[in-house]
């Protein structure tokens, strides 16, 4: 069995939930700005927002996480930022 191995300690991120209070916060996304998917941070990785567009947020994952996605469409509560100040510890 392969073991996967991942740019980032995605293990530190902690999982936030869709319906979890920090998730709803109402926010406005960045392009550039990173982000990972909340409930389950292994899952995609830490992406980079390309674009929002009519409620979405469109973000390049580069085939960081579990499922070697590369762009995904999300709505904002999936989505955590990631502090630049967290960066260095990933």
């Amino acid at each position: 069995m392969k073991i996967l191995e991942f740019p980032y300690r995605l293990e530190l991120l902690q999982a936030v939930p869709a319906f979890h209070r920090r998730a709803r916060d109402t926010r406005e996304f960045d392009e550039g700005q990173l982000v990972y998917y909340g409930p389950h941070p292994a899952y995609y990785g830490i992406g980079e927002v390309k674009t929002t567009l009519e409620g979405y947020v469109a973000v390049d994952f580069r085939g960081t996480g579990e499922f070697g996605v590369h762009e995904d469409i999300f709505q904002p509560q999936y989505l955590i930022p990631i502090p630049s100040s967290t960066m260095s510890l990933l």
